[in-house]
């Protein structure tokens, strides 16, 4: 692609500094996307692991998942953001094994005091009375129903649901007061639940769509180690369709200089198995992403992070990130366009996109058993 995309922005690039230091040994971080843990950014000390070359942390055994339960207060999530086509959404866990380096949610995880490096992938929280707080707030006087999205912020079919089987629980809330819910996943386990979900798109209730980055299976386990191989995420495509649910493809993120090659290809994948619409976000890099980010490339890709990193910069103002409403999820500039042309065209080639469809509000049944104060009288 020619650099007269992006000659105008300043494209200087520094490194990660002393990436190795902070480094966890290879054989302790196995199957994680990243590689550092250095405290949140509301820390008042900073920690970082480091070897004081004795060798010390390689004694130390692979870091394991930890689970911690949380009780929530409450489970809907309100938002106003303008780019969004949802006001509402559902997470019932925080944090993500799935371990995606890119994943623009793990700087919340210094909310809870822990890292957004391997804190996010590997210290998780699962809130076990998800589904009695939704029945309570779906319960409530003067409720609207509305889409509630599912997998906004962390995959609600991450590994460990295959224990704790929240986002089950919250479908049969859904499927029992006929609520409308969309979800998002990268993981096949969502089929596990195709008889809910069947039901529900029967009413015109549920759309599912599965997030493929790329085809390529070696560089999905480098970037998604724990989330399911291309091939499931497209055979779980198959499945839903084959069961009558709605089933999109999301290309999200899309990553310059990466996986933008494969914009056709993954469309192409995802129309043959059934997939009726298709979307795709820009990589985004806000906060401790950009620098998690940046040290993947360098030890994944060396040969490709200055070519990422300026259509990156080249897409967001010269910067790593840029967060203004409207460009967030797609960037703006000749390379951005772009991108966003080719997707418009190859989905139109395969016929995606003819008809979105919306879901239906309007046969909302309000629960009786959620936890509210009746009326005496």
């Amino acid at each position: 692609m020619s650099s007269a995309l992006h000659s105008e922005v300043d494209l200087t690039l520094e490194e990660p500094t002393d990436p190795d230091v902070s480094r966890l040994p290879g054989e302790r971080r196995r199957g994680r996307a990243a590689a550092t843990n250095a405290s949140g950014r509301y820390e008042p000390v900073s920690r970082e692991s480091f070897d004081d070359g004795w060798e010390t942390l390689d004694d130390l055994p692979p870091l394991k998942t930890e689970v911690q339960e949380e009780r929530a207060r409450t489970i809907i999530t309100r938002n106003q953001s303008p780019d969004l086509s949802f006001d509402r959404s559902i997470n019932p866990y925080r944090g993500c094994e799935h371990g995606c380096i890119y994943c623009f949610a793990r700087p919340t995880h210094a909310y809870m005091g822990l890292s957004p490096g391997l804190d996010f992938e590997t210290r998780l929280f699962a809130k076990p009375n998800a589904a009695a707080l939704l029945e309570r707030e779906l319960s409530r006087p003067g409720y609207t129903p509305r889409v509630i999205a599912i997998g906004t912020n962390t995959d609600p079919y991450q590994p460990l649901e295959k224990s704790y089987h929240l986002m089950r629980e919250i479908l049969e809330v859904m499927d029992s007061c006929s609520h409308p819910v969309a979800i998002v996943t990268k993981s096949s386990l969502v089929t596990r639940d195709i008889d809910i979900l069947s039901r529900l798109a029967e009413r015109n209730l549920v759309k599912v769509a599965l997030s493929v980055t790329t085809l390529d299976r070696k560089l999905a386990r480098a970037m998604e180690p724990r989330a399911s191989a291309p091939h499931k995420r497209l055979g779980a495509i198959r499945s839903l369709s084959d069961a009558g649910v709605p089933v999109a493809v999301m290309m999200a993120p899309v990553i310059p200089a990466l996986t933008d090659s494969e914009i056709e290809a993954v469309l192409e994948a995802a129309a043959s198995q059934g997939a009726t619409e298709a979307s795709f976000v820009l990589l985004r890099l806000p906060l401790e992403v950009s620098e998690l980010f940046r040290d993947w490339l360098l030890r994944e890709r060396p040969d490709r992070y200055r070519h990422v990193m300026s259509l990156v910069r080249s897409m967001r103002g010269g910067k790593d990130y840029d967060a203004k409403w409207g460009e967030r999820l797609r960037g703006r500039g000749p390379y951005a366009d772009q991108i966003a042309k080719r997707f418009s065209l190859a989905a139109k080639r395969l016929g995606l996109n003819l008809r979105r469809k919306k879901l239906n509000a309007t046969d909302f049944v309000q629960p009786q058993k959620g936890g509210v104060q009746l009326d005496l009288f």
